[in-house]
C-alpha cells in the first residue's frame, strides 16, 4: 500500500493561529485581515482602562473597523481569494455591483481562502454577541459602535457573497 502524497504542509496544531497564518502564501496580508477586527475588539471591550472618555473610545473603534472594511474590501480580498467588489452609483441613482475575480481558483490556497472566509464570517457574531449585551444592557451609546462594525462587516459579507457567486457562475460558464 503507497501513501497518499501529501497536498501541502500539515495543518498547524488547535489553537495555533500564527502558524496558521504563517501557512498563507500572504502572511502579512492574513495577518492583516485579523489585526484590525482584533485592535477594534480589544478597544470595545478595554478602552475604558485606557480612557474614560466614550467618544474618544468611539472614534478609535470607528476608525478601527473603517480600517477592518477598506482592507478586506481592497486588499486581503484580492490577495487571500481572488474578489474584489465595488458598488458604482449612476447619474440616476440607480446601483451597479462590480465583481472582479482570479481567472483560475486553482490559485488560491485553501489556508488562505480559510483565514479569509473564516474571518469575514466569525466577526459579525463576536459583534452580534456584543449587539444582545449592551441591548440587554441598555446601553444604547455601546450600541453605537457595535452598529457601525454590524454595517461595515455585513456589507463586506453582501460584496464577497456576491462576488463569489459571480465567480462560480463564470466557472460553469467555461466548463459549458
Amino acid at each position: 500500500m503507497g501513501a497518499a502524497p501529501a497536498s501541502g504542509p500539515p495543518p498547524p496544531p488547535a489553537g495555533d493561529a500564527l502558524a496558521f497564518i504563517k501557512q498563507s502564501r500572504h502572511p502579512v496580508a492574513a495577518a492583516f485581515h485579523f489585526v484590525f477586527k482584533a485592535l477594534a475588539i480589544f478597544f470595545y471591550l478595554f478602552g475604558g482602562f485606557f480612557s474614560s472618555n466614550f467618544v474618544f473610545i468611539c472614534v478609535v473603534c470607528i476608525l478601527l473597523l473603517a480600517f477592518d472594511f477598506w482592507t478586506v474590501k481592497n486588499v486581503t480580498g484580492r490577495l487571500l481569494v481572488g474578489l474584489r467588489w465595488w458598488n458604482n452609483v449612476r447619474d440616476d441613482g440607480s446601483n451597479e455591483w462590480v465583481f472582479e475575480s482570479v481567472e483560475n481558483p486553482g490559485e488560491i490556497h485553501p489556508a488562505d481562502a480559510r483565514l479569509f472566509w473564516t474571518g469575514l464570517y466569525v466577526t459579525p457574531i463576536v459583534w452580534s454577541v456584543f449587539f444582545l449585551v449592551a441591548l440587554l444592557k441598555f446601553s444604547v451609546q455601546w450600541l453605537v459602535i457595535v452598529f457601525v462594525a454590524l454595517v461595515l462587516s455585513g456589507a463586506n459579507i453582501v460584496g464577497y457573497y456576491k462576488c463569489s457567486n459571480d465567480q462560480k457562475k463564470k466557472v460553469q460558464n467555461v466548463v459549458q
